[in-house]
């Protein structure tokens, strides 16, 4: 595989990862967002989660916010992962750019 080969891999990974990490972030203000809702609900109005098709009234509310916060926390992991990854990428974009401009 030619050094030009590699390089347009590198960028293509690149801007995938830039993609999940987006949508990954996006997956997290909203889980925050939700768990925000559900804590300053107030306890004398029904609280409902959908599962499939159906609403569901929630009868524990601090399971609920447990089960939020855990998926935000499994989520920023793997955003972490994310993170590490990208810089290895762009470790070598820039390994490559300079033997690429190197052969120039």
């Amino acid at each position: 595989m030619s050094d030009m080969e590699q390089f347009q891999i590198v960028v293509s990974e690149i801007q995938s990862i830039r993609q999940q990490m987006a949508s990954l972030n996006a997956q997290i203000l909203e889980l925050k967002a939700t768990a925000d809702a559900v804590i300053n609900q107030p306890a004398d109005l029904a609280l409902h989660q959908q599962l499939g098709g159906v609403l569901i009234e929630v009868a524990d509310r601090d399971a609920l916010v447990k089960v939020l916060q855990n998926d935000i926390k499994t989520l920023a992991e793997h955003l972490t992962r994310l993170q590490t990854r990208e810089g290895d990428l762009i470790n070598s974009y820039e390994e490559l750019k300079k033997v690429l401009e190197g052969s120039n």
